[in-house]
């Protein structure tokens, strides 16, 4: 019976669009801060295992090529300290739910692997991971309480009260923008000061001035919604799903102002077709929008980028909702997530899988993922030297982004695919976001998404 819930309940989780924390698999180079890192454990071999572990060897999955470096350079510690060699394989997104999903059914997941918010309560629920409670009781260099609330919760079971994973990281958005195509057609840089109407307004001038090119003053993939249009829902003060995870406010008049805001934008910005055949990467990458909104995951990809020089990083725009000119509290909002670190219910050795999983989550390493550039910690403060680990490019805008704005953690319900996924098609958003000419048409979309967020709930 469970092996055909799994089968049931997960499938429609593997054409969730690619988002959030790492979600890139991309083959780029890791940043010059962890080109030194080792691919391989430390002595190339397994040592005998010590401290009682039962097993030579823990296969770890992530989906992130771009962090496997300083990742595995932090598991060789963890090895030097107790002779259980870590291997990390890398599968893409797509793959790497399809290979979980099959060993979730036949019995051979890995030991050690990430997980995502898109996927933690049906994984939870099902009993196919490791409850951690009795591993943490016991461990006093774990303290749930130095890590960022959002990524606890959101791997804490809601019907028991345990948890099944560790915070591994938090990500914030940041706007990247090319100084190359700004200086070509004569508009300024964007700053920390720059509302939406400004961005709005810098988009149109650079479409417009580089229709002979075929260049777009923005571009935004709708279905990347963490990096794209919740951040604006949040700054206008709606909620995509509400704080106790029981409703949404997407219909509201503030909701409404929001989206009017993102058609605005859309009308001058690289059309959705464009942007589904290319992607956003690609089209900024090749010169042919000046702006994107992006993760912190994703820096690696641009930093490693030909053009890289040309590159540059500004915090979010603002919402000027109360219209005094200043950036106020809860004006700028950034999206943030965070993937924690899991085992298998069924891995061979629990305690070696807790305790890499522990020393991944321990101050020491992720102070170490930070400074090598892995990304943000998922413990509170330590993430400070992550802005300095991209030599030659300011990242600034990242860290920035919570220090001086606030975040809002990542909508999320126990079956959030099922409305993120409606939202996307007719009936939902795709009209108002494929043609973005009319303001009634991006109206209804809100009303339509209120209750297809509301029926999708009451159906939990």
């Amino acid at each position: 019976m469970k092996k055909r819930l799994i089968a049931l309940t997960l499938t429609g989780l593997m054409a969730v669009s690619l988002a959030a924390c790492g979600g890139g698999s991309g083959s780029s180079t890791a940043p010059a801060a962890t080109a030194g890192g080792s691919e391989s454990t430390a002595g190339g071999s397994a040592a005998a295992p010590s401290s009682g572990y039962t097993v030579s060897e823990l296969k770890v999955n992530i989906w992130d090529n771009n962090q496997k470096a300083g990742l595995q350079q932090i598991a060789d510690e963890w090895t030097a300290e107790s002779g259980v060699k870590v291997s990390i394989e890398v599968v893409d997104w797509d793959n790497y739910w399809t290979l979980l999903e099959a060993g979730a059914s036949g019995g051979q997941m890995p030991d050690v692997f990430w997980m995502h918010s898109n996927t933690a309560q049906m994984y939870m629920e099902n009993d196919l991971l490791l409850n951690l409670d009795s591993y943490i009781e016991a461990d006093d260099t774990i303290d749930l309480s130095k890590y960022y609330e959002g990524v606890v919760k959101l791997y804490n079971r809601a019907d028991n009260g345990s948890q099944y994973a560790l915070p591994k990281d938090h990500d914030t958005i940041a706007l990247l923008y090319n100084k190359a195509l700004f200086d070509k057609y004569g508009v300024e840089y964007p700053t920390d000061d720059w509302t939406w109407e400004d961005l709005r307004d810098a988009a149109a001038k650079i479409t417009e001035a580089g229709k002979a090119d075929q260049v777009y003053g923005f571009a935004m993939n709708t279905s990347n919604n963490q990096d794209g249009w919740y951040n604006i829902v949040y700054d206008y003060g709606a909620q995509i799903i509400t704080d106790d995870h029981k409703g949404t406010t997407i219909g509201s008049d503030e909701g409404k102002a929001a989206m009017e805001m993102l058609r605005q934008i859309l009308e001058v910005a690289a059309p959705q077709a464009t942007v589904a055949e290319t992607g956003t990467e690609n089209l900024f990458k090749s010169g042919k929008t000046a702006m994107i909104s992006q993760g912190s995951w994703m820096i690696n990809s641009f930093y490693t980028a030909e053009n890289a020089a040309d590159y540059a990083w500004a915090m979010l725009p603002y919402a000027d909702v109360n219209g005094n000119g200043a950036c106020d509290k809860g004006e700028r909002y950034s999206a943030y997530n965070g993937l924690g670190w899991a085992a298998a219910a069924n891995t061979k050795d629990p305690k070696a899988a807790y305790d890499l999983i522990s020393y991944f989550c321990s101050e020491k390493a992720q102070k170490e993922q930070a400074s090598l550039g892995v990304t943000m910690g998922g413990m509170l403060g330590v993430s400070e030297d992550f802005a300095n680990a991209f030599e030659g490019m300011d990242v600034s805008a990242f860290v920035r982004a919570e220090e001086e704005g606030d975040l809002f953690f990542r909508p999320y319900t126990r079956n959030t695919t099922v409305w993120e996924d409606a939202l996307q098609q007719n009936g939902g958003f795709l009209d108002a976001w494929l043609d973005p000419s009319n303001p009634e048409t991006m109206a209804k979309a809100c009303d339509n998404a209120q209750k297809i967020i509301e029926d999708a709930i009451a159906a939990e």
